[in-house]
């Protein structure tokens, strides 16, 4: 959503943004762009399914893009507990305003905010963004991508969503079609979705200096039928034969680039590119010993 969050966030540092919430995977969303609807799972078993709008701009995390990131994110914070329907939101406050379903020559954020965090690296930006689920009085558009980061809902939906879902609930947001078939999520990729996303813990040494920052937790890969290579270690064709990176296109962030094309990612390459640094370094520095 085309929102002035740069100057919220601009007086929080990087580390303490704010508080995780832990995650609740009993509950999950999965957000389909190709069919424009959202579908609601809990338990293993499929809830509710709402149309929805996703971006106009496509997806993807950039800034400044107005896209929609894909992946796996959570529900990180709920705003608008018993509003009015068609309550008007300006930078998640409330401006007394009310309007009606289709109402003409405007577009805000109303009725309900369900403000989403990113798990992986492909969807990092997405709490600073602004990537919300919420109202729009636009619902003629609902079912066609027609947003501008953001997945929009009809006020009714979105209301009924709002109070079935509970904080820290993960939504996967997918550019294929809704799948026929449900599961909860596998323990396994759940482990790896907390690993990756816990907080560093803090331990003081015996001599009272000041507090170390405990090392992330390595995320290991998974086996699991869903899609979590962002979340896994790199590509084996990564670390077998180096590629050297190419310049990121306009279009890489577009739906379906990676599909049709075969091509590795920027953000593959960039991972590519660390890790053979890494061993060169570790190359020279035995070297140098002996």
């Amino acid at each position: 959503m085309f929102r002035t969050v740069a100057v919220i966030f601009s007086l929080i540092s990087a580390g303490s943004a704010f508080a995780i919430m832990p995650l609740d995977t009993s509950s999950q969303l999965i957000i389909s762009v190709r069919d424009q609807k959202l579908m609601l799972v809990q338990n293993g078993a499929k809830v509710a399914t709402y149309p929805v709008s996703t971006s106009m701009f496509g997806v993807g995390d950039s800034w400044g893009r107005m896209t929609t990131p894909l992946g796996y994110l959570a529900v990180e914070k709920k705003i608008g507990d018993n509003v009015p329907t068609g309550a008007v939101f300006h930078n998640r406050r409330l401006t007394g305003e009310i309007l009606q379903p289709n109402a003409p020559g405007r577009d805000p954020v109303i009725t309900r905010i369900i403000w989403l965090r990113g798990l992986e690296a492909q969807n990092a930006h997405a709490f600073q963004r602004g990537i919300y689920i919420h109202g729009t009085p636009q619902e003629k558009a609902i079912g066609k991508p027609a947003s501008y980061g953001c997945i929009r809902m009809k006020s009714s939906d979105v209301t009924e969503l709002y109070n079935r879902v509970p904080l820290g609930a993960v939504v996967q947001i997918i550019p294929d079609t809704l799948p026929k078939t449900v599961q909860a999520l596998p323990v396994q990729l759940t482990h790896t979705l907390v690993a990756a996303t816990a907080p560093p813990q803090t331990q003081t040494d015996k001599r009272g200096r000041l507090p170390k920052v405990a090392k992330a937790p390595r995320v290991e890969p998974t086996n699991s039928v869903i899609d979590v290579s962002a979340l896994a270690a790199p590509p084996q064709r990564l670390t077998q034969n180096q590629p050297q990176a190419q310049p990121a296109t306009r279009n890489q962030d577009q739906l379906g680039s990676k599909e049709s094309t075969g091509t590795l990612t920027a953000e593959e390459m960039r991972m590519g590119g660390a890790l053979a640094a890494e061993r060169q370094k570790a190359k020279l520095a035995l070297n140098k010993r002996f």
